[in-house]
């Protein structure tokens, strides 16, 4: 395993700690379908598929996979006993509706105010908005996970986003390879940084002003 998972097993790690037991979760297509596979075993958390599902289950292992059974992203999943399927509609009315506690989301930009743009049209970074912007105004709670920094060493965590936006001011959380950051009135506050880092580092790193937690943690 080279050290890019390492860093987005990482990360997807310290999301699946985050969810309280009883929670209802949706996670998002790329790195935040990979949650699935650390949830802690003493808890029971709900996660809920836009294409229609409460009960996802981890991803299907190879050669057990059921065509029909598959994540938003397309991914072949399974289902937990007691996991139940139904209509796009009764899907979108669950998140619209506020039932939705977490929503896992990837980003491209996020900003000191809470703003994410991850979604790019033309340049398709990714196809499109797709329920992203249902999701973070629904949800109770909306976390961000992503590299910390773009492919060309750029921040992502910025004071202003650049890119056209999904949704302002719905951020609650942002989880990257290197910090844990949580967004609050008085801007973002950097409770934990991951073991091979430093808060140096974290603030080099970042566009955005961050307030150091007085009890930092790692992760």
């Amino acid at each position: 395993m080279d050290q890019k998972e390492l860093k987005r097993i990482r990360i997807v790690k310290r999301i699946a700690q985050e969810f309280p037991d009883g929670a209802i979760v949706n996670l998002g297509i790329g790195l935040p379908t990979q949650v699935a596979d650390y949830l802690p075993k003493d808890k029971t958390i709900l996660l809920h598929s836009e294409n229609g599902f409460i009960g996802l289950g981890p991803k299907a292992a190879k050669g057990s996979e059921i065509p029909c059974l598959v994540n938003a992203g397309g991914q072949p999943v399974t289902i937990v006993p007691g996991g139940c399927f139904f209509d796009s509609f009764t899907s979108f009315s669950i998140i619209r509706g506020g039932h939705v506690d977490y929503t896992v989301l990837g980003g491209l930009e996020v900003d000191e105010d809470g703003n994410l743009a991850n979604y790019m049209i033309p340049g398709k970074m990714v196809p499109g908005m797709g329920g992203a912007m249902d999701l973070v105004v629904g949800a109770k709670n909306v976390i961000v996970s992503m590299e910390h920094l773009t492919k060309n060493g750029e921040p992502k965590i910025l004071k202003k986003c650049s890119l056209p936006l999904t949704a302002k001011g719905e951020v609650d959380l942002i989880v990257t390879d290197m910090a844990f950051i949580r967004v609050t009135k008085k801007g973002l506050v950097l409770e934990e940084i991951a073991e091979d880092t430093t808060v140096e580092e974290v603030i080099t790193n970042t566009d955005a002003k961050l307030h150091v937690a007085e009890k930092l943690g790692r992760f």
